[in-house]
């Protein structure tokens, strides 16, 4: 299992898929995504963030969460 630090709250979030998966057999989810905002940066955040962001996030609301309160 591979994993990336989430860049809302930092804790390691699982990645599915890649080689590292290919001769393992845990057929788990993943623990977060990357979302694309329109100032065309890009940010890898767990679940547990992306549902703290409001309704139409930009990346300022990445930026602005508080891993105390996630």
């Amino acid at each position: 299992m591979s994993t990336d630090p989430c860049d809302g709250c930092g804790q390691p979030v699982r990645i599915a898929g890649g080689m590292e998966n290919l001769w393992v057999h845990d057929e788990g989810a993943a623990g977060g995504m990357t979302l694309e905002f329109p100032d065309d940066t890009e940010h890898f955040l767990c679940f547990a963030c992306i549902e703290a962001l409001p309704e139409d996030p930009t990346a300022a609301d990445v930026r602005r969460l508080d891993p105390e309160e996630i």
